[in-house]
């Protein structure tokens, strides 16, 4: 046999090979899955299914999932998708087990997944402010003469386009086509009273409510719509095990704690008008003499730590947020450990205090390379409430829009607002996704403002 001969067979065996193991791995049920100790999803970005917030992953899907895996003892990993159309293409390629993304229920999809696990029934809802002047609509026919601003060529936009001829026409549909306006942003829109109505999924307005207490999303526009997540057609065990999971689990303390979680707790620290009456004349809280303490520590004045604490819990120690961070300076259990202090600690104030001192000097060696003092201060707030990652991601993005990554004020300040809309978190420079990056530019506005603030109350 001719060497050229052999070789082809070589290579045929090899392809041979290389496909069955392809095969295999596109073929994993649920027992090779338990076997190998870990299961992957394959997820969106985004602030309903996965996204990274004091640089801990969360996300309703994501903490579902990691229940999940909690119960079979399972290593949960992440890949995270750019769009729904590569949702689909990488599990039909094997790169994870799970889609955790809610897929709309279609027919034409069923020949390829197997829907199963968490099953959303949603419907779109009109959001619009409880606070305005005339009354609010009840009723789909009161939107005739109103304007409802909708994203261009989406569903919210078809779905109004029908219910217009449905009511023969008269509701004043205003197209956003700006490519970065999201449906949160139109939402934020109408809490700021800057526009009176626009549409949304209720599960993202419900999550959206949370940040903006003057919404109402009650009223609902179309039918109700299904959605669920998904597996390859050939692991029919997975998708039972999943079934089977939700069906026990879906009343249970933790499911619905997930759920409170995400769409019922505020996430806003509740205004306390009295918060700084009856202190004596020049203090601005209880701990005053624990700030002064720990304030060399930080590498600032007391006041920032004040103001930190006035942000994150209102001077209230027992306090816990939606998203777990505990005590007087708001901090994550895993992030307190790193400085030897446990989650129960954390309701201490005095270690609550000295840990979220050395917090604010560990980011501000983190963030050195910035000359100057005050816009570094910012950048450590920002990481403080965020998660340094995704500073780090805007910083990419400033520099690779040709702005200055050691600036804060009109220019990293610009990309962490901008790391809530896709075209921004799924670039390449990005390694930490999505963002609610107004809140994080309002914390540090915030926190600025109360440290200037708690000077001048000292002078006084």
């Amino acid at each position: 046999m001719s060497r050229i001969s052999c070789f082809v067979i070589l290579i045929g065996i090899i392809a041979m090979f290389g496909s069955c193991a392809e095969k295999k791995l596109q073929t994993r049920d649920f027992e090779e899955i338990k076997q190998s100790g870990e299961l992957t999803i394959i997820t969106l970005s985004s602030s309903t299914s996965y996204f990274i917030y004091k640089d801990e992953p969360m996300g309703y899907d994501y903490d579902l999932a990691k229940d999940f895996c909690d119960h079979y003892g399972l290593k949960l990993n992440v890949k995270v998708a750019e769009n729904s159309t590569r949702l689909l293409e990488m599990l039909e390629n094997g790169e994870g087990d799970l889609i955790t993304s809610p897929i709309s229920v279609q027919n034409e999809l069923k020949d390829s997944i197997l829907y199963c696990g968490l099953e959303q029934v949603s419907h779109q809802v009109l959001v619009q402010r409880t606070n305005k002047k005339d009354s609010m609509v009840t009723d789909v026919t009161q939107l005739i003469g109103k304007e409802v601003y909708i994203k261009h060529n989406t569903k919210y936009h078809k779905r109004l386009l029908n219910l217009d001829a449905e009511l023969g026409n008269g509701i004043i549909i205003k197209d956003v086509e700006k490519d970065t306006v999201t449906v949160e942003d139109l939402i934020e829109m109408v809490a700021q009273k800057r526009i009176d109505y626009t549409v949304a999924d209720e599960y993202i307005a419900k999550l959206n409510k949370t940040y903006y207490r003057n919404i109402d999303v009650s009223m609902a526009l179309s039918f109700e719509q299904r959605s669920s997540w998904a597996v390859r057609k050939d692991t029919p065990e997975l998708a039972k095990a999943l079934d089977e999971w939700f069906a026990d689990n879906s009343k249970t303390r933790e499911y619905k704690s997930i759920l409170k979680k995400y769409f019922e707790l505020s996430k806003q620290p509740d205004f306390d008008a009295n918060v700084l009456v009856n202190l004596p004349k020049g203090s601005v809280s209880l701990y005053d003499a624990l700030f002064k303490k720990y304030a060399a520590v930080s590498g600032y004045d007391w006041h920032l730590l004040a103001s930190v604490a006035y942000q994150e819990s209102r001077f209230k120690p027992e306090v816990a947020s939606w998203a777990g961070a505990v005590g007087l300076m708001g901090l994550m259990p895993r992030t307190a450990q790193v400085f030897g202090v446990s989650g129960d600690e954390l309701k201490n104030p005095e270690l609550s205090i000295k840990v979220g001192a050395e917090l604010i000097s560990k980011l501000d060696d983190m963030f050195a390379k910035v000359p100057d003092s005050e816009q570094r201060l910012k950048f450590i707030l920002a990481a403080y409430n965020g998660g340094n990652g995704h500073v780090t991601d805007a910083q990419a993005l400033a520099r690779k829009y040709n702005d200055n990554p050691y600036v804060w004020d009109g220019h990293v300040e610009k990309y962490i607002e901008l790391k809530s809309k896709p075209e921004y978190y799924n670039d390449s420079v990005c390694k930490n996704g999505y963002l609610r990056g107004s809140e994080v530019v309002k914390y540090v506005k915030q926190v600025t403002a109360n440290r200037e603030r708690f000077k001048s109350i000292e002078t006084k």
